[in-house]
């Protein structure tokens, strides 16, 4: 049995499809469905339960009904809102509630995989899994941080138990339309083609030009296996960046979107001041650690990730037998 927190969110979902690949199908999912619409993830999924994700602690707090039955708890759950202000709901999501669900996997010997993220390292431009280089320029970074360093503690007095922390850098890939203004720039730029023709891009910040900005940019594919790699390496404990290692431009992601619909056009617009100063113009995962402990999977660029996941969005196989938009009018049938 496996439990999925964040099971019916975009990477949660992505990772419970990838289980039922590999015969998983006792999988509980917990999630929060105030936004009913995310049911939609996993209807092509096989599950064993669904609960909410306070009744998920409230259970495991005082039934303990899978005691000894669980092979892993993958922690994919969280506030994911980068622009809340509400510090006492973010550190209540995210760092009491990863804390509650880490030491009960502790008491119960169970393997906890959980989602950091880059955010943690700010607008710094060194970027491996030191404490020197985290310094969160958000509350939402913050929680994510505060857990970070929590968990490195409780690892280093619970030798033995596997705690696994992946810091995501920008996670593109299906399943994220339920995120709103949230969503993946890969995403939101396809939506703006399909509904305007037109893509837009910030102006010039920090020393960079109109769209030259920089992320990591790495497909959920990607990201989904190297979680079933520590599954597979229960002996492996740590903090690892999950992303290419190779910073990509928005100028780049939108030229690859344009490109596979073989239309659309890009305009860029001013920066918005409620970002300054705490937005990462900058970021590149240092694979350093996770290369270290063995796992040497190979992450798309975006230009084939992209493709991989427009392509999947308009049903085309890997045969190429689908409805690509090409030089097609946005939004055409």
């Amino acid at each position: 049995m496996i439990i999925v927190t964040g099971g019916a969110g975009f990477i949660g979902s992505n990772l419970v499809r990838a289980l039922n690949s590999r015969g998983y199908d006792d999988i509980i999912v917990a999630d929060d469905l105030t936004d009913g619409d995310k049911f939609r993830n996993l209807l092509d999924s096989q599950i064993l339960d669904y609960l909410d994700k306070d009744d998920l602690l409230e259970q495991l707090e005082t039934n303990l009904p899978w005691s000894g039955e669980v092979k892993a708890v993958f922690h994919q759950g969280a506030c994911t809102r980068t622009t809340e202000l509400d510090g006492r709901l973010m550190m209540r999501d995210n760092y009491e509630y990863s804390r509650r669900l880490l030491e009960l996997c502790i008491k119960l010997g169970w393997p906890l995989i959980y989602a950091s993220s880059a955010s943690v390292y700010g607008r710094g431009e060194v970027f491996a899994e030191e404490p020197a280089n985290e310094r969160p320029a958000n509350v939402y970074a913050y929680s994510k941080y505060l857990f970070d360093c929590y968990a490195r503690r409780r690892a280093s007095t619970c030798r033995g138990r596997q705690i696994v922390g992946l810091r995501y850098f920008n996670v593109y890939g299906g399943n994220e339309a339920h995120k709103g203004d949230m969503a993946s720039m890969v995403f939101q730029l396809n939506r703006q083609l399909l509904e305007h023709g037109e893509l837009k891009l910030f102006e010039g910040s920090d020393g960079y030009g109109a769209g030259e900005q920089r992320r990591d940019f790495v497909h959920v594919d990607d990201v989904v296996a190297v979680n079933l790699w520590m599954l597979d390496h229960p002996e492996v404990s740590g903090i690892f960046n999950v992303g290419t290692g190779q910073s990509a431009s928005f100028n780049s992601v939108a030229r690859a979107v344009m490109d596979w619909h073989g239309t659309g056009t890009l305009r860029y617009v001013a920066f918005p001041s409620t970002l300054a100063g705490s937005y990462q113009s900058l970021t590149e995962a240092d694979l350093t650690a996770l290369r270290g402990v063995g796992c040497h999977l190979e992450f798309q660029p975006v230009a084939s990730g992209v493709r991989t996941f427009l392509d999947r969005e308009a049903g085309i196989g890997q045969d190429g037998v689908g409805a690509r938009r090409e030089n097609q009018a946005p939004g055409a049938a």
